[in-house]
């Protein structure tokens, strides 16, 4: 992943930049002895980047379209899943599913406010708590809500783990494009962060739909 790539470019910059400074104060301003050699675009060769440019070659962290549309849609996504969560601490039999909803609440509580800091911090305004929804991945109907309010014991544990599974599978869609798509390296660490986890959570939820 991107994420993985700068954060080993950083680690050579910083090494070069320990070996500099632990040398005598004569040769302090020397060049690295070890060259940075960048990587040319399709049909170009690599070419070698002085000191100067060696250090500001990892670019700093820049948000997109794709980002902010990312990020706004998932605190709604996560509203949804807090929503039915909440519902199961009180309604769902198995104490299995009461604590996988626990879980669910205590991660995804603190993303939609480290998501919220995000757009904060990008001068921008989060989602209205209203907002239209209809053509986010997995996210439950009106109709399905309603009806896993009013359900209860066992019905409510599976219309629950169905309804959470297609959630979950729909956040990591989303998570997916923005991988492919975003710009902005805390974005891509935050959906490579929801993905992973609500990809365990799902063969959870697997096993406990099949289980008798």
């Amino acid at each position: 992943m991107r994420v993985k790539l700068v954060l080993a470019t950083l680690a050579v910059l910083t090494a070069t930049a320990c070996s500099v400074s632990s040398a005598s104060e004569p040769s302090a301003a020397a060049p690295p002895t070890a060259p940075v050699i960048a990587p040319g675009r399709p049909g170009e060769v690599a070419r070698t980047l002085g000191a100067d440019e060696a250090a500001t070659a990892v670019p700093t962290p820049t948000a997109n379209a794709a980002d902010v549309r990312y990020v706004r849609d998932m605190i709604v996504h996560h509203r949804q899943a807090l929503e039915m969560a909440t519902l199961a601490l009180t309604h769902a039999e198995s104490p299995t599913v009461r604590a996988l909803a626990s879980r669910i609440r205590d991660s995804q509580g603190p993303e939609v406010q480290v998501m919220s800091l995000w757009l904060g911090q990008q001068g921008l305004r989060g989602p209205d708590h209203h907002a239209e929804h209809g053509t986010m991945p997995g996210m439950a109907t009106p109709e399905q809500l309603r009806a896993l309010a009013a359900a209860s014991g066992p019905e409510f544990d599976r219309l629950f783990l169905q309804l959470m599974t297609a959630h979950h599978r729909g956040a990591i869609t989303m998570s997916e494009e923005v991988l492919t798509h975003g710009s902005h390296l805390r974005v891509e660490e935050l959906a490579n962060e929801i993905a992973t986890t609500q990809a365990g959570e799902i063969r959870r939820m697997a096993r406990l739909r099949s289980s008798p």
